[in-house]
């Protein structure tokens, strides 16, 4: 099933042609209206007169998260507030949150987006879909039910959480669709297995899941414990959120919407464009966003991409599955997460030694999230009560700037294992194969 067989099915000059016309449409945009791009155009002695075609593209700045933090809240807009209907978020490295602009024109291209995803997975005008991603700043929630609406379906929002309510109504309302994190889907599983309701009695089918990492081997166990095809969902709240990418029943590669986001592989040390096929930084133009459309931005995520035209008849670019970041975030819990962050969190509160470790681990399909941080001398204690309201101080303090709560361990002064080398700050003990 396809959603938008002229653009999902397009012929690759036809394609890379629309795309030189978006790309320097945008470019026309950014510079009008959005200083900062302005500005570093001007520093590499680019115009838009120089930009007439997607060959061009490589004489652009780059823009990388740390432009979206020094320019917080609205410096990278390129349309008046007035225009700005939405507001999505994400957590950034220094407590303040990665903000995304989006006019009713980028909502619109969200929603068609989406529906290819969810149209590839099967799904359409006569299904019912569980929508269990968190709703609110999280792109996820609102973004899978934006598509599932587009493609005319019935919605259950859920969002996460409140367990045996979501198998309840995926029995009764007739799911055929579940959007949710991998590892909650397996909960999921788990939960519908105790439930004692017969498998059979489920109408469940297709899975949109994305997020957070995940592997063939967690594929193969959702599929197996749900009796669903599992499908990734791809997106970022700095392009426009889930539904940038997804894959097809043939689940080879996750196709991208490159008719509105222009993808680049380049050298994640210099920057400069790979050949075709290799692995490098994955980095996406937005070519049709007109809120903040961000031009060659870094994902960090290390990938390759092919342009073979695939089984399921589309021509659209597609992604293999993603190796690991260029830095060192952690996704938990679908949730993206800094150990700088944590780090400066933990070096403000002074009943606290600089050193601390994040244990992070997966258990009955969820993420744990542990930090272990030394007590300063002067004020570790046997007074139960004293602990226990600095654990929960520091707890709150820590959920106040990642937006999730880590079990909080409180150790004694010199028992976490010291470095003359770099410092480990983290171990992650799920199991990624």
């Amino acid at each position: 099933m396809i959603w938008n067989e002229q653009m999902e099915c397009m012929p690759r000059e036809e394609m890379r042609k629309l795309q030189g016309i978006r790309l320097k449409q945008t470019v026309e945009l950014v510079y009008k209206n959005c200083e900062p791009y302005r500005q570093r155009m001007q520093e590499k002695g680019v115009t838009p007169a120089d930009i007439q075609s997607l060959d061009d593209i490589a004489k652009l700045p780059f823009t990388s998260k740390k432009d979206l933090r020094d320019y917080y809240p609205w410096g990278l807009l390129s349309a008046p507030l007035s225009d700005i209907v939405r507001i999505h978020a994400s957590s950034g490295t220094t407590g303040k949150p990665i903000v995304a602009g989006y006019t009713r024109n980028d909502l619109d291209i969200w929603g068609e987006v989406g529906a290819r995803c969810f149209t590839a997975y099967g799904l359409g005008r006569n299904d019912v879909i569980q929508v269990s991603y968190g709703y609110g700043l999280f792109t996820g929630g609102l973004g899978a039910h934006c598509a599932a609406e587009t493609i005319g379906a019935t919605v259950i929002p859920t969002s996460s959480g409140n367990t045996e309510k979501q198998i309840l109504l995926m029995h009764d309302l007739g799911s055929a669709g579940l959007a949710c994190t991998p590892s909650y889907a397996l909960y999921l599983a788990d939960a519908l297995l105790d439930s004692g309701i017969p498998r059979e009695e489920f109408q469940l089918r297709a899975g949109a899941f994305g997020a957070e990492p995940w592997t063939e081997g967690m594929r193969k166990e959702i599929e197996t414990k749900l009796g669903i095809k599992a499908y990734d969902i791809y997106g970022l709240t700095e392009i426009i959120g889930p539904g940038v990418g997804h894959e097809c029943e043939y689940q080879n590669g996750t196709h991208l919407c490159e008719d509105h986001f222009y993808p680049e592989i380049v050298n994640p040390e210099t920057g400069e464009p790979l050949p075709l096929g290799q692995t490098g930084e994955l980095v996406f133009s937005t070519i049709t966003k007109t809120g903040m459309p961000l031009l060659r931005f870094r994902t960090r995520d290390l990938t390759s991409l092919k342009y073979e035209t695939c089984e399921c008849g589309r021509t659209s670019v597609r992604m293999s599955r993603i190796l690991g970041r260029c830095d060192d975030m952690l996704i938990i819990r679908g949730v993206n997460v800094f150990p700088s962050q944590v780090e400066a969190v933990l070096c403000d509160i002074p009943q606290l030694e600089p050193h601390y470790l994040i244990v992070v681990d997966r258990v009955n399909n969820l993420d744990t999230f542990e930090v272990q941080v030394e007590v300063n001398e002067k004020y570790y204690s046997d007074e139960m009560t004293k602990m226990l309201e600095l654990r929960k101080n520091i707890a709150h303090r820590l959920q106040s700037v990642l937006t999730i709560m880590p079990d909080v361990k409180l150790v004694e002064p010199r028992s976490i294992e010291r470095s003359q080398g770099k410092a480990k700050r983290v171990i992650d003990k799920r199991k990624l194969v």
